[in-house]
């Protein structure tokens, strides 16, 4: 046995030798400081590249295929998303607005952080820096804490961003009424702006119009209704059986109104019970005040409005500079600051600054002075300002500008959002947004340069105005076709 003790021993040294030579990644060649240090540059790399592959040539293979499965999974969901987002956005935006969906995302892309500190201390384990020379050891450490930081700090971002979505759909559509289809092929939504800071019972609708939305083409109509465009009909419900003839003012000095759109709420839910006229809107989502001027709106239209979107303009400034602020062509110069104390004094006398007429990039604040500016114009000149503004902000919100301001996106819009609107809307609306995009914004303005009468307006007009805007005629064909 001893006289055949050393061939054995020099061919086991020799299959070792081979393995070392045929598997260098994983049986390398510790002597050498060069070859160490090659080999730790390519692990660090490959980990990044493809987590667990390093794992599989060189260290444990169990774990290797943990990550290596866990990549392939997310390049598939990856992929997936991609050609769903091209081919069925509609689809895409009902999984990606999904509760559930958003709160499973939110703990994968957590998992996938995790991973990839196991992933990466692991590599380092095996890359032996101690082996490897002075520099590469310090460098390996440093690319690979950098990958590190890359890789698992945009999962972290990614479930951040889950979680945010998750949390503003819910703010924005936590209550809300029950879907209903296009109304003559048109979403028709109820855009109301006020000023929170002026004291909510006091608090007056001081922007109303009516977006119209084609759900075939996303082709968008902004109708502009005068805040205090006087007499108008009502819709069926209780305001119509209360004001058969039109609404009327009521003088009464402990709590009155006049008859114009934007005393509705005071009206409905200040000097009455507002609830007994809607037992229903608070549970969907809405108010009284609200829900009457609904009706107010379709009887002066003459069509179905069945959502609603508030902007707290005290807030609103907060929108618009977390879109990266607005492009305005300015008529005319206006002031900044004053009230209606400063009426029959010169502006500048109480203008705390000017936006100037021309090309202008307007951050929140600007923005707002633009929309309320009204001591050196009309409050119609006002309406044209605040539909320039919609129209800007609706250019603004691309999906480049969302995706990279979105934090800052969203949480400006759970602060000053509320409406009805169903979240199993959402996606079919994101979808008509985004054409909506490629196309002019139509708008009406119910005002006198539109054709009616400030005092005593002719709502038949009106409507027949609408419905031409909404439904145009069909051009028939020529004789020589």
């Amino acid at each position: 046995m001893s006289v055949l003790s050393p061939p054995r021993t020099t061919a086991s040294a020799a299959a070792r030798r081979g393995i070392v030579e045929e598997r260098p990644l994983r049986y390398p060649d510790a002597s050498s400081p060069d070859f160490m240090s090659k080999r730790g540059w390519w692990l660090v790399l490959m980990n990044f590249l493809v987590p667990g592959s390093a794992q599989v040539l060189a260290g444990n293979r169990r774990l290797g295929r943990i990550g290596l499965g866990a990549t392939l999974a997310m390049w598939v969901i990856v992929i997936l998303a991609g050609v769903t987002a091209l081919l069925w956005q509609q689809v895409f935006f009902a999984i990606a607005t999904n509760w559930f969906v958003l709160l499973l995302a939110q703990g994968v892309f957590l998992a996938y952080a995790g991973l990839w500190i196991v992933l990466t201390v692991d590599t380092l384990r095996l890359s032996r820096l101690v082996k490897m020379r002075p520099f590469a050891r310090i460098g390996t450490a440093v690319l690979a804490t950098a990958l590190l930081v890359l890789s698992s700090g945009g999962a972290v971002y990614a479930a951040s961003v889950a979680g945010t979505t998750r949390d503003t759909l819910g703010a924005i559509f936590g209550a809300s009424g029950p879907s209903v289809p296009p109304s003559d092929g048109y979403y028709n939504i109820l855009l109301l702006g006020a000023d929170s800071g002026e004291g909510r019972d006091s608090m007056r609708f001081d922007s109303i119009s009516v977006v119209s939305v084609n759900a075939e083409t996303g082709a968008t109509t902004i109708t502009g209704i005068p805040r205090d465009m006087p007499h108008f009909p009502f819709s069926e419900g209780p305001m119509q059986e209360k004001y058969p003839d039109g609404h009327a003012g009521h003088a009464d000095p402990n709590c009155g109104w006049g008859s114009g759109i934007n005393q509705l709420r005071t009206e409905v839910e200040v000097c009455q019970d507002g609830d007994l006229l809607y037992p229903d809107a608070v549970a969907n989502g809405s108010a009284p005040g609200i829900e009457a001027t609904k009706d107010a709106a379709e009887g002066i239209m003459g069509i179905e409005i069945p959502y609603y979107v508030f902007i707290d303009m005290h807030g609103f400034a907060s929108l618009i500079d977390a879109l990266g602020g607005v492009d305005i062509t300015v008529a005319e110069r206006l002031p900044e600051g004053g009230g209606p104390s400063y009426d029959g004094q010169p502006a500048s006398e109480w203008a705390t600054g000017w936006i100037e007429a021309g090309e202008q990039h307007m951050d929140g604040e600007t923005a707002q002075w633009y929309a309320r500016s009204r001591y050196t114009t009309s409050d119609f000149d006002r309406m044209k300002r605040q539909r320039q503004l919609q129209e800007a902000i609706l250019a603004q919100f691309t999906p480049q500008t969302v995706l990279t301001r979105f934090q800052d996106v969203a949480a400006a819009g759970a602060d000053i959002v509320e409406t009805d609107l169903p979240q199993s809307l959402i996606p079919f609306l994101a979808d008509l947004a985004l054409k909506a995009q490629e196309q002019p914004v139509d708008t009406i303005e119910l005002t006198p340069e539109g054709g009616i009468d400030e005092t005593n307006p002719d709502y038949e007009y009106v409507r027949e105005l609408v419905n031409q805007s909404l439904h145009p005629p069909t051009p028939s064909p020529s004789a020589e076709e």
